[in-house]
C-alpha cells in the first residue's frame, strides 16, 4: 500500500475517465468534418443535376418548336422547369432562334460553380 505517496502524475484510473471523454470529442469532430464534406458533394451533385435538367428542356423546346427557348421564364411557363432561385443564379443568354443559348448556373452558396 502506498497510501502515503507524494507522487503528482496522472493516474492509470484517472487516464480511464479522460479516454472515453476524449473519444467522443475525437467522434464528434469526424462527424462535424463528414457532414461538412457529404454536403459539399450535395452541392456540387445539385447543380449538375440542375444544369443537365435545363440543357434537356431547352433541347425539347428546340425539337417541338423548331426554335431555341428565347428566356429562362419561357422554359419556366411552358415547359414546367423550375429551380431553387435563392441557391443558384442562372445566366441564360439567348443568341438567336436556331443557336443554342449560353448558359452558366452559378451557386450562391459556394463560388466553385
Amino acid at each position: 500500500m502506498d497510501r502515503f505517496s507524494t507522487a503528482k502524475g496522472i493516474g492509470t484510473s484517472k487516464l480511464w475517465h479522460i479516454l472515453p471523454f476524449l473519444l467522443i470529442l475525437v467522434f464528434f469532430a469526424i462527424f462535424v468534418i463528414g457532414t461538412a464534406f457529404i454536403d459539399d458533394i450535395t452541392d456540387e451533385e445539385q447543380c449538375k443535376n440542375l444544369e443537365t435538367t435545363l440543357r434537356r428542356d431547352i433541347m425539347q423546346c428546340y425539337a417541338v418548336e423548331g426554335t431555341y427557348p428565347p428566356s429562362l421564364d419561357y422554359l419556366e411557363e411552358n415547359y414546367g422547369f423550375f429551380y431553387d432561385k435563392d441557391r443558384f443564379y442562372i445566366d441564360y443568354i439567348a443568341i438567336g432562334s436556331n443557336i443554342m443559348p449560353d448558359v452558366t448556373i452559378i451557386s450562391k452558396t459556394e463560388d466553385s460553380h
